[in-house]
């Protein structure tokens, strides 16, 4: 992934391990819970981290609302995002993940067909697990072809706690 140079962190604590957010000028790019698979660790910690940036206003906003749908008070997020780090297959994937309403599910054999790719379900798989935005993002409402919960980055209890969340409709059979 790329990220821009401006790019800056911060963190917050939440119901479900403490949070890493980031952002750009041009908006959000990173929400990973720690220990998260994919998360670009060398930008979030060690010698090459993007600086602290604890009272910036967006990340503020970002950890303001995570923690109200974590609650279960909030039902979507009104955030700026800079999806831009990922490749244009990435990002196409990425914006069809914003278009499952909070509470429902598919599965990956499902947004492949929707994104007119039908045989592309294991790039869709792959991209949907890089996807770098967690729960804004909501790479967590996309369940395996049985219905079972299957690769989220932040680990399935997550996931299973995200969907608990949401109240998230089963699949129809």
């Amino acid at each position: 992934m790329q990220f821009h140079p401006a790019t800056v962190q911060s963190r917050t604590p939440s119901p479900l391990g403490p949070v890493r957010l980031a952002a750009s000028p041009q908006g959000l790019v990173g929400l990973w819970f720690d220990g998260q698979r994919h998360q670009p660790t060398a930008f979030l910690d060690g010698p090459g981290a993007w600086p602290e940036a604890s009272g910036h206003s967006l990340m503020q906003e970002a950890a303001a609302q995570l923690q109200q749908f974590l609650r279960g008070d909030r039902r979507g997020f009104d955030l700026p995002l800079d999806l831009s780090g990922g490749t244009p297959f990435q990002q196409e994937v990425w914006r069809a993940l914003l278009g499952i309403a909070c509470g429902a599910t598919t599965t990956y054999g499902t947004l492949s067909q929707d994104l007119g790719r039908p045989r592309a379900v294991r790039a869709v798989g792959a991209a949907v697990g890089r996807n770098p935005v967690s729960v804004i993002v909501p790479c967590h409402r996309v369940l395996g072809a049985d219905g079972s919960l299957t690769g989220y980055a932040g680990g399935l209890d997550r996931k299973g706690a995200l969907l608990a969340i949401e109240g998230a409709r089963p699949l129809a059979a």
